[in-house]
């Protein structure tokens, strides 16, 4: 059956290797809808290509470049962040794509599920914002939510087949970035440019920024305890820095299954298209010989203190994972735009969550309230560190 996507944020990396894996396989899926932020030209290139029923172009000033470009094809054209929340109900979707950066994916992803689509999920900060919501909202309206994330999707294949085997650990591997085996000092002088080199991975800059300071795995443990249903305590770090074995699952018996595989994203994105199938690609495979020696690691949490603040907003609950959240994308956007330095993230993520409103049981819109909360107080700290 051919399934029809909905891919949001398809300028971005995961957008554009979620429609080469579309490409290799026209005979099981089509795309239904594209979605970008700013990226004009190339949300016109997709459109054009891939001719889906429908674009939304969120900056509603670049609607009219979009709508010309796009006349003379069959596609409908919207402009606006509600207009993406509103397309992802459309009756013709199968499956909707979250790969929009940060908190933005939340609203659409709500409106996905209650319009009962299968949720193919690459927005980690859904998760991490409003993990209890989202997952009793896919309970309630018996959606799927299938992890797009490389450890995530680890984590989920072994698990097919154990889901009447109690877990008794999970282990979110980490490559530990460009500055792993570093101390404090060097990295109160990282540069942006020195931030953006990962050595496995090809990402946005929001997200390599996370992979360098260890948060992204932070919010990844986060995100796994709403997946998964787990507690703080059975979620582990090793930094793993070959990026071949993506995850593991440890279960009561101490037996341990681990999801193999050369650091490609296009796998995890076709596994959560096409699950419960495996198709058939022609990927580079692994070679036991060029990794003669896998080696294991403790995440430095002392040097990396975005991972430890991940861990204690988990441990904490409420909305405190939401204010985490907001105060790093705030962080992370004055660092890439060279406001602050690298480790200043770190404190001003730890003193936003010092003065930011708890909230023990949020709800819905207490998680928009915080959201806004901890951006205006993260961003008044960064004004008057100047």
């Amino acid at each position: 059956m051919l399934k029809k996507i909905a891919i949001l944020g398809s300028t971005g990396s995961i957008g554009k290797q979620t429609l080469e894996v579309i490409e290799q396989h026209p005979e099981n899926f089509s795309v239904e809808v594209l979605t970008a932020n700013n990226s004009v030209e190339l949300l016109i290139e997709q459109a054009t290509k891939f001719q889906p029923n429908t674009v939304v172009i969120a900056n509603k000033e670049k609607y009219k470049q979009v709508s010309d470009a796009l006349s003379e094809h069959d596609i409908k054209v919207y402009a606006g962040e509600e207009s993406i929340a509103q397309v992802v109900q459309m009756n013709s979707i199968d499956i909707v794509l979250t790969a929009m950066v940060g908190f933005s994916g939340l609203l659409p992803t709500v409106n996905a599920i209650k319009a009962g689509k299968t949720i193919a999920l690459a927005n980690k900060e859904t998760m991490v914002v409003a993990g209890d919501i989202i997952t009793k909202l896919s309970l309630e309206h018996k959606v799927s939510i299938l992890p797009v994330d490389s450890e995530h999707s680890a984590i989920f294949q072994c698990l097919v087949g154990e889901y009447h085997n109690p877990v008794e650990k999970i282990y979110l591997t980490a490559s530990g970035g460009p500055f792993r085996g570093k101390d404090v000092e060097f990295l109160r002088k990282v540069t942006r440019c020195q931030a953006l080199n990962h050595p496995n991975w090809s990402m946005g800059d929001k997200i390599t920024i996370d992979s360098a300071s260890l948060m992204n795995k932070g919010l990844e443990a986060i995100e796994a305890r709403w997946l998964f249903g787990l507690r703080p305590d059975q979620i582990d770090i090793v930094v793993h820095p070959q990026s071949i074995v993506h995850s593991l699952v440890q279960f009561e018996d101490g037996s341990m299954k681990a999801q193999m595989g050369l650091p490609d994203m296009r796998l995890p994105i076709q596994y959560a298209l096409s699950f419960p199938e495996r198709l058939k690609v022609n990927f580079e495979r692994f070679n036991f010989l060029d990794y003669p020696s896998l080696t294991f690691e403790k995440a430095d949490i002392n040097v990396f203190r975005n991972l430890y603040l991940a861990f204690e907003a988990m441990k904490k609950g409420g909305n405190m994972p939401c204010i985490l959240n907001a105060a790093n994308e705030i962080a992370v956007d004055h660092f890439l735009n060279k406001n602050i330095g690298f480790v200043e993230m770190s404190e001003i993520i730890e003193k936003t969550m010092e003065r930011s409103t708890f909230i023990d049981t949020p709800t819905f819109d207490d998680y928009l309230n915080s959201n806004t909360e901890a951006r205006e107080l993260a961003t008044q700290i960064i004004m008057n560190k100047k």
